[in-house]
C-alpha cells in the first residue's frame, strides 16, 4: 500500500514586488539581493488576501488536475496561519465543498511539505484515509518585517497543493520512503518571538504593549542557518535515496526546497546531481515555505522539464530546526501554470 500523487495545483498572489521594488524603501539594491539569494521578484498578498484564499485556490486547480475525486482528508501545512486557532484546513474545506472531511493543520515551516506528505501517507497507510488533499500555503510575508533588509527580500507567498491516494508501491506517483529529522537545541536561529503562549504568559500576563514591535517578526541568523541546510539536506537526501534503493544516477530532477539559490546549489553539488538536473524557480517567486516545493514541481510540469517516468528526489530545510526527503517517479499529470 502506498500513497500515489495523483493531482497537482499551484496559485501565486497577483501582486508581484521585484528588488527594484523593494530598493525604493530598503537599504539594498536588485544586485545585492540577486547576487545573495537568486531571488528577482516575489508574489505578496495585498487587500485583505490571506493563507486560506491562496489554499483554496491551489487546492481547487490540484482537484481538477485529480480530476475531482471524493477527497475524505484536507491537511493544510502552513507557518503563517489566518488565525492562531482554529486550524485553517477545516475552512478551506468547507470553502471547497468537501462536506464534513477530516480537516487540520500542520507546522514545519519550510519543510512543511515533506512533512505533510509523510503525514498524508501515514494517513493512507493506516486506513484512516483514501483519499488526501494536502496543501502547503503561506502568507508569510506578513510576519517578515519591511524594514529589514536581511530578511524582507527573501521571501515570498503562495500555494501548492497534491491530492494522494491508495495505491500501490511501484507505481508511478508513489512516494517512496522518507526521512526526517528535526533539531530543536538550534530554534532560535530561525524564529518569531511574540505571539505564542511563551511571550503572552511572560511576567504575569499577555503584556503586548511592552513587547518590542521587532519581536512580532521573524528573526535570522543566516550563516549557521546555511551550513546546516546544506549539511542535513544532503544527508537526508542520500538516506532517502539508499532507503529506496536508487543511486545519484538514477536521478533526473532534484527538488529541494527554495530557501536560497546557493543553498539549492550548494546540496545538489554535495550530491553529485548535475547543474542541469537541479530545479530552480526561486528567482520568480522567492522562498514560499512549505509551498516552495509544490509550486517548484508545477512549474516543471507545466514547462514540460518533468515528464512521466522521471525520477525526483525532493528534500526540505526549515525553522525548527526541521529537515526531510523522500522520492518518487513521476506519473502522468495535467498541470495548470501558475504564471
Amino acid at each position: 500500500m502506498a500513497a500515489v500523487l495523483t493531482g497537482l495545483g499551484g496559485y501565486l498572489p497577483p501582486k508581484v514586488v521585484s528588488n527594484e521594488d523593494l530598493s525604493a524603501t530598503l537599504d539594498t539594491s536588485d544586485e545585492w539581493i540577486t547576487v545573495r539569494t537568486g531571488i528577482r521578484q516575489r508574489h505578496m498578498v495585498a487587500d485583505g488576501m490571506s493563507t486560506g484564499d491562496l489554499a483554496v485556490a491551489a487546492g481547487a486547480r490540484a482537484l481538477k488536475s485529480a480530476g475531482h475525486p471524493a477527497v475524505d482528508t484536507v491537511v493544510v501545512a502552513t507557518t503563517s496561519p489566518d488565525r492562531l486557532c482554529p486550524a485553517v484546513a477545516p475552512e478551506v474545506a468547507a470553502r471547497l465543498d468537501l462536506g464534513t472531511v477530516a480537516a487540520f493543520d500542520l507546522t514545519s515551516a519550510c519543510s512543511g511539505f515533506v512533512y505533510g506528505l509523510a503525514t498524508a501517507a501515514g494517513l493512507i497507510a493506516s486506513e484512516a484515509a483514501d483519499t488526501v488533499l494536502f496543501i502547503g500555503a503561506e502568507a508569510f510575508t506578513t510576519l517578515v518585517n519591511p524594514a529589514d533588509r536581511t530578511t524582507a527580500p527573501i521571501f515570498g507567498d503562495g500555494a501548492g497543493a497534491v491530492v494522494l491516494r491508495r495505491g500501490e508501491q511501484g507505481e508511478p506517483g508513489a512516494l517512496g520512503p522518507f526521512d526526517l529529522g528535526s533539531d530543536g537545541a538550534r530554534a532560535d536561529l530561525l524564529a518569531i518571538p511574540a505571539g505564542g503562549s511563551r511571550q503572552r504568559s511572560a511576567n504575569g500576563g499577555p503584556g503586548h504593549d511592552a513587547v518590542p514591535h521587532e519581536d512580532w517578526y521573524l528573526r535570522m541568523v543566516g550563516r549557521p542557518l546555511y551550513q546546516h541546510a546544506v549539511e542535513r539536506m544532503t544527508q537526508s537526501a542520500n538516506t532517502a535515496l539508499k532507503k529506496a534503493g536508487w543511486a545519484v544516477t538514477d536521478v533526473d530532477w532534484f527538488v529541494g526546497h527554495q530557501a536560497n539559490a546557493r543553498i539549492v546549489h550548494a546540496v545538489a553539488e554535495e550530491l553529485a546531481v548535475p547543474e542541469e538536473r537541479t530545479a530552480v524557480n526561486i528567482d520568480r517567486v522567492g522562498n514560499t515555505l512549505s509551498a516552495s516545493i509544490p509550486l517548484l514541481l508545477n512549474d516543471l510540469a507545466a514547462e514540460g522539464a518533468l515528464m512521466p517516468g522521471h525520477r525526483i528526489v525532493l528534500s526540505a530545510f526549515g525553522a525548527g530546526l526541521s529537515w526531510g526527503s523522500t522520492v518518487l517517479t513521476w506519473p502522468d499529470l495535467s498541470v495548470e501554470s501558475v504564471h
